[in-house]
């Protein structure tokens, strides 16, 4: 195109780097270049009704995919809708790259409407937060955002594109952007000493994170933990690490206090932690979380998280993959037979607890079989059952996510993604995310009442763009998870268990999620009965489209209470 203007290089960009989908909402400062848009019939354009919405959906799909994602926002009021959802991508490290508009270079100086210090604000949020001052260098800015979200550690990124810029001429050429390669391995003096601290105790502990699952070392990890015979937890992780069937996986650490954490981190004496930081709680301990004279090594690409918040007697900034395999290979040449030996009891033993374990919790679930109101483990027992072995499942059910993985084998790399970072709303949107990345499989996304109120709107996304994906939203009328973290709250300040805050019951008025769905074009039932289950999971498992199901559970709610209280 002759003197094409900078929002068609901007496109041709995203052709060059195989973009294929933008998630966006738009805003008259990107008229232009939503207008040119239409020019390019292979990239997708997601419309959502909300800043929050794109950046959530886009979400599901990087995570999905593992490559860069394109998302389009407003400009000042818009970029302030996605804060709290930029801070989730941020703390998941999800290459977002977030593009925003402005009105224009030229207007700077008038302080007018809708003005303000855009890279400023996104740059709590970010892994770089930039504006385009000059046209010549518009697509050079472009490629390094795309090289810095995508480069790990990933994060979320932030460009701003004034109008003007976007409708100067470009005259740079369109190129593939450059990814550097971080498939590093320590040398091996620091592979052998890492083998000799970890074989040094009798109680070895393996904590990860999503570094695992981003570097594809699943196998790798779990080869040496059969090695060692150690319990794998993981740490600030939302993807399938390890299979969840695994003897060896354990589930994760305390997400909240620290004293909940405690127990876990202070039993080994040869600790491991890869591809993750130590740890995400809310409230962490503030002393060491290690049992005393315990080896610890620390294998990441992100070096700011080694030794950032603990003491480590090793840190290696390197490829969890490769480096994982040549742990692996050190380790079995150094042991002994008796080590082996015994590292192979140890993990009989932890399996052994582990299915005991289990077996108690499904026992527990059969007795609540029938009651009503419904506990979701009655439900889940009926959808697993009917559930294609190719199902992905985005989580966000929060208090009810353990039902999920008790019921439906978790064991695929890919094939489950559970909410991190600790912002509300997700799940819709990220399971939207994830069926348009992946169109042929089955997508189940499930969230809570209060998470879906957060981004309830998505659904008008599914119905848009006829996404086949179908939807839970577990509504116990309340925020359970609040419910359950003021109990803690109250043993730790010896204050006597009361009725909770009616801030957190949702019961009153009622929310009725089904018909919310229907007046967005998303068909849907609402499930109160244990005789409805098993219809309502036949009805969306037939249905050719996105589907909803408004599950009623048990909870601890006083709607008789709400309006008598005054402000209640």
């Amino acid at each position: 195109m002759k003197d094409r203007t900078g929002r068609f290089g901007i496109l041709e960009q995203f052709q060059a780097d195989g973009i294929t989908h933008i998630f966006g909402n738009p805003g008259t400062v990107e008229q232009g270049f939503l207008d040119a848009l239409g020019s390019f019939e292979d990239l997708k354009y997601i419309l959502t009704l909300q800043e929050t919405i794109a950046l959530m959906t886009a979400d599901g799909y990087a995570r999905a995919t593992q490559k860069p994602t394109i998302v389009q926002i407003h400009s000042t009021p818009g970029l302030g809708n996605t804060i709290g959802a930029l801070y989730q991508a941020m703390r998941g490290h999800s290459p977002l790259v977030v593009i925003g508009g402005d009105a224009g270079i030229r207007y700077q100086a008038m302080d007018a409407q809708m003005a303000g210090d855009l890279v400023a604000f996104a740059e709590p949020v970010t892994k770089w937060s930039t504006m385009v001052m000059d046209p010549n260098s518009l697509l050079r800015v472009l490629r390094r955002a795309i090289k810095i979200a995508a480069t790990p550690p990933m994060g979320p990124v932030y460009v701003c594109l004034p109008q003007d810029i976007m409708d100067f001429p470009v005259v740079e050429e369109v190129v593939p952007t450059s990814l550097p390669s971080t498939r590093v391995v320590p040398d091996e003096a620091s592979l052998l000493q890492a083998a000799d601290l970890l074989l040094s105790g009798q109680e070895p502990m393996i904590f990860v994170g999503d570094g695992i699952a981003y570097s594809g070392a699943q196998s790798e990890l779990t080869r040496v933990a059969e090695l060692l015979g150690a319990q794998v937890w993981s740490a600030d992780s939302g993807e399938v690490n390890m299979s969840l069937e695994h003897p060896l996986y354990q589930g994760s650490t305390g997400h909240m206090f620290g004293e909940q954490s405690l127990p876990i981190t202070a039993k080994g004496d040869a600790n491991l932690i890869c591809g993750t930081y130590v740890l995400p709680e809310v409230f962490p301990l503030l002393t060491n979380i290690f049992a005393e004279g315990a080896k610890t090594v620390h294998i990441d690409l992100n070096a700011y998280e080694i030794a950032k918040n603990h003491p480590v007697d090793l840190g290696l900034v390197s490829d969890p993959k490769l480096t994982l395999a040549k742990l692996a290979d050190l380790l079995d040449a150094k042991m002994s037979p008796e080590a082996k030996q015994a590292a192979a009891e140890r993990s009989q033993a932890i399996g052994a607890a582990k299915q005991a374990a289990k077996t108690t919790q499904l026992e527990k679930d059969r007795a609540v079989k029938g009651q009503e109101p419904l506990h979701f483990a009655t439900f889940m027992v009926e959808l697993a059952a009917r559930l294609p072995k190719n199902t992905l499942i985005f989580d966000e059910a929060l208090t009810n996510s353990p039902p999920i993985s008790r019921y439906f084998p978790i064991t695929e790399p890919g094939s489950y993604f559970q909410t991190r970072g600790g912002s509300l709303g997700v799940g819709i949107p990220g399971a939207i995310g994830v069926k348009i990345a992946h169109p042929d499989r089955p997508v189940w996304g499930f969230t809570g009442d209060g998470g879906a109120m957060y981004t309830i709107q998505a659904l008008w996304t599914a119905a848009r763009h006829n996404v086949d994906a179908k939807f839970v939203i577990c509504n116990n009328s309340s925020y359970r998870l609040l419910q359950l973290n003021i109990q803690q709250y109250w043993q730790s300040q010896s204050i006597p268990k009361h009725e909770f805050p009616l801030s957190f019951d949702l019961s009153k008025p009622a929310i009725h999620f089904a018909q919310m769905a229907q007046s967005m074009g998303v068909q849907g039932v609402r499930v109160e009965k244990t005789a409805e289950i098993i219809p309502a999971i036949e009805q969306a498992l037939a249905h050719p489209g996105p589907f909803l199901i408004d599950l009623v559970l048990e909870g601890d709610v006083h709607p008789e209470l709400i309006g008598i209280r005054c402000g209640q």
